[in-house]
């Protein structure tokens, strides 16, 4: 089954067309990756998924329902986690994730009992009592899943989940998307962390300028970019070097510069990694290493954004 359904979505801010004439469906059961760069449009698809937006025109079902002919019914089912953390800071642990799933119109035994259920989901039952002003960041970020879920929701919506974070609470955050996923819940998880998205989802759409402008599994959108050679180069310096200068070769199709570590995707059809070395050398550019890299969610990211996920 279906648990989202959106068709002709189009949302304009003024002269802006943040989404535009936007078909998606996402299966009950998958782990869905939402991908672009900042401005491309997820977030104004989120927010009306979420109800918080109203579209200008299309429409979007939640399990078969209209959300605008029954927004009771597709908030009901949605649980939110958004990238800015939304807890209070003077209720303890158990208080904040009470009251949200108090909205949901859980009362009694049942709201005490999901809301230990998600204290203990997300490793916190020892901290119930205590207020999130003393957490760490990891540990906010558990908390607002543990408030997003409680009510047990059919569709989660995880939104940069692990945004600043360290590696062990990340670990866990991605342990707690696979886990949700196996109890029946279905996922949709935007991330700047390619390798985390790679690592979960089932299936992926990159959008861009308002549009999905590729769908797939992680393997076919890889084979997106079959045609494309990606080198990565590691030197002394990059004050001689210009990107501009290396896109001008023929056959480069993108270059990145990330510290001493410049990442040069070509045409796979023309051989020219003699031009790109040479113009190294002509620069007086010392090679520290050269490897060469088969293609990823993110060199097929940049193939067709021609844009970092942060620009």
């Amino acid at each position: 089954m279906k648990i989202i359904k959106i068709e002709e979505l189009v949302k304009k801010f003024g002269d802006n067309v943040a989404v535009d004439n936007i078909n998606l469906e996402i299966e009950e059961g998958e782990i869905f990756g939402l991908l672009g760069p900042n401005g491309a449009g997820k977030s104004t698809i989120i927010n009306i998924i979420c109800g918080l937006l109203a579209m200008d025109r299309g429409k979007v079902e939640i399990l078969g329902r209209d959300i605008k002919k029954d927004p009771f019914f597709a908030k009901k089912n949605i649980g939110i986690v958004p990238q800015d953390i939304a807890i209070y800071d003077d209720l303890t642990a158990y208080e904040n994730i009470n009251f949200f799933a108090g909205l949901y119109g859980l009362r009694g035994r049942s709201l005490k009992d999901q809301v230990e259920e998600a204290l203990e989901f997300v490793g916190l039952a020892d901290k119930a009592k205590s207020r999130p002003g003393d957490f760490s960041g990891g540990m906010k970020r558990r908390l607002n899943i543990a408030c997003a879920i409680a009510h047990r929701p059919k569709l989660i919506i995880m939104d940069e989940p692990t945004v600043g974070i360290d590696p062990q609470s990340r670990n866990h955050i991605l342990h707690s998307v696979r886990k949700l996923n196996e109890l029946g819940s279905t996922i949709i998880y935007t991330s700047h962390y390619m390798e985390e998205v790679e690592e979960i989802c089932s299936r992926i759409a990159i959008v861009d300028h308002g549009k999905v402008i590729a769908e797939g599994t992680n393997e076919e959108l890889k084979g997106i970019v079959t045609n494309t050679n990606s080198i990565w180069i590691t030197v002394d310096s990059t004050n001689r070097l210009s990107a501009d200068q290396l896109k001008a070769i023929k056959g480069v199709t993108n270059v990145e510069i990330d510290n001493n570590l410049i990442k040069v995707n070509s045409s796979a059809d023309i051989n020219n990694l003699d031009k790109v070395i040479l113009y190294f050398i002509e620069n007086l550019v010392a090679i520290k290493s050269i490897e060469s890299k088969t293609p990823n969610l993110e060199s097929v990211f940049l193939t067709l954004t021609g844009r970092k996920l942060r620009d």
